[in-house]
């Protein structure tokens, strides 16, 4: 999905250079803590706090509105520090989380850059796409590196594929809706995958 869903983003990623210059480096290093946390750790370790973190994800997504129209009335420079500090920690976490588990890592990234930032949901997307991206391609080289014994190869290359068509249609058809639309979807994902980890 990744490589596709940048491509079909791409208009919505003009002009944020500055900001992946700053939160790529922060997802990358995220990724490799998640992905050796993962090696090291019981595969058990995280399935109590993931579906919590989605929820909380949602709550973000679904309050980012609100909260990015107080955040501009009280810290209109969305450049400021604490928001920078912010965007960092949240995205290592995302990083992290996106390296041991995975599963949803797009819905916790839009809650978080939601919260913290002033500009449209289609260019968090777009955002969203380039660290989610990067994240997942450094759990995958780790992996391959390290623990390929532990790869089911043929899996592998179903979801691959799945999630280059998934991410050329979806950047497709996610660019032409409505941010309450847009919303709505990212939320029945997120509930979805609480419901398939919880149940």
């Amino acid at each position: 999905m990744g490589l596709t869903g940048i491509h079909g983003y791409r208009e919505e990623l003009a002009g944020q250079g500055r900001t992946l210059r700053r939160l790529v480096p922060t997802s990358f290093l995220g990724a490799v803590t998640g992905a050796v946390l993962l090696l090291a750790l019981p595969a058990s370790a995280f399935d109590a706090i993931v579906p919590f973190l989605i929820a909380a994800a949602l709550l973000l997504v679904l309050l980012g509105r609100r909260l990015q129209a107080w955040a501009a009335t009280r810290h209109p420079d969305q450049e400021s520090r604490g928001r920078r500090v912010l965007m960092t920690v949240g995205v290592f976490a995302a990083g992290v989380y996106g390296g041991y588990f995975g599963a949803a890592q797009g819905v916790l990234l839009v809650g978080i850059l939601s919260a913290l930032m002033t500009i449209s949901l289609q260019h968090i997307n777009g955002l969203k796409n380039v660290l989610v991206t990067v994240a997942n391609a450094v759990a995958a080289v780790i992996f391959i590196l390290v623990a390929p014994e532990r790869i089911n190869w043929s899996v592998a290359a179903l979801i691959a594929v799945g999630a280059l068509a998934g991410g050329y249609v979806g950047a497709r058809v996610g660019r032409r809706l409505s941010p309450v639309v847009l919303r709505g979807l990212i939320v029945v994902i997120g509930v979805v995958a609480i419901a398939k980890m919880v149940f």
